[in-house]
């Protein structure tokens, strides 16, 4: 595990249930992230994971419970305010602009950080101009880190599976984001892709001190480079702690094997 320290509570999921006509996703829900950790949500196929997701990101508002992020609580927030709060997030499937090129792609995350209005970015004039530049300046760098250097002008559609993964990562990371949200983000990779990008996350939470929080199915994954687990299954949570106390949880050990061992 990294040098970096893990700190106090930031953002506080309380009581969440949600509802889609009969149907509950999720039934009273509480889990917390500490600032700077990676904080993984797992569980079988339909536990919740990503309505979980789309809850803390504003894309779902739940019938009931709050979330609490650096003291400040809310109920009901829209995507845009969430962002603005400072989450960023990558995709289960992949939504980036197959046809533009990865350095443009990743550009599109920075529209938060541009003060400018459009006309002046249009003509790139002055302000907008000095602006431009600087925002380059830092997709430059994301480009660097995630060693992507030889597709920067690749149109994206044209990139391997493993490589597109790592240019969403890139576009979540320009919004220089406080919390990362990551939908499954080895779903689909060979063992060496896993591999790399295990190393990419674990340096973004360390590097830039970015709290991760984590949906992904590979339990090898989750154990190796989380701080901290938390199980659903059907909706509830059945479990939530270090991943040595998740992985010797009974109600886990049965929700994923089917049986007790």
């Amino acid at each position: 595990m990294s040098t970096r320290q893990i700190g106090d509570v930031m953002l506080d999921v309380a009581n969440i249930s949600l509802a889609f006509g009969g149907v509950k996703a999720l039934t009273d829900i509480s889990f917390n992230v500490r600032e700077h950790e990676i904080r993984a949500i797992i569980g079988p196929n339909g536990a919740g994971k990503s309505s979980m997701l789309n809850c803390i990101n504003g894309v779902y508002q739940p019938q009931q419970g709050a979330i609490t992020f650096r003291g400040q609580t809310f109920t009901h927030m829209n995507s845009r305010q969430v962002a603005e709060m400072g989450f960023a997030r990558t995709f289960q499937n992949l939504a980036l602009f197959k046809g533009m090129s990865v350095l443009d792609n990743i550009m599109t995350g920075r529209n938060l950080r541009m003060k400018s209005n459009l006309f002046l970015q249009a003509i790139r004039f002055g302000p907008a101009e000095r602006e431009e530049i600087k925002n380059r300046e830092a997709v430059e760098r994301i480009i660097d880190f995630l060693e992507i250097q030889p597709y920067r002008k690749t149109p994206v559609g044209r990139m391997p599976y493993g490589l597109q993964k790592r240019v969403d990562l890139g576009r979540a990371l320009a919004m220089e984001p406080k919390v990362l949200l990551l939908d499954e983000p080895m779903a689909g990779m060979n063992v060496e892709e896993k591999q790399d990008m295990c190393r990419f996350i674990l340096d973004v939470n360390d590097e830039f001190g970015t709290t991760i929080v984590l949906i992904e199915h590979d339990m090898g994954v989750v154990m190796d480079i989380s701080d901290r687990v938390v199980v659903l299954d059907y909706g509830k949570k059945i479990g939530d702690g270090t991943p040595a106390e998740v992985r010797n949880n009974e109600d886990v050990i049965r929700a994923y094997l089917g049986t007790t061992h």
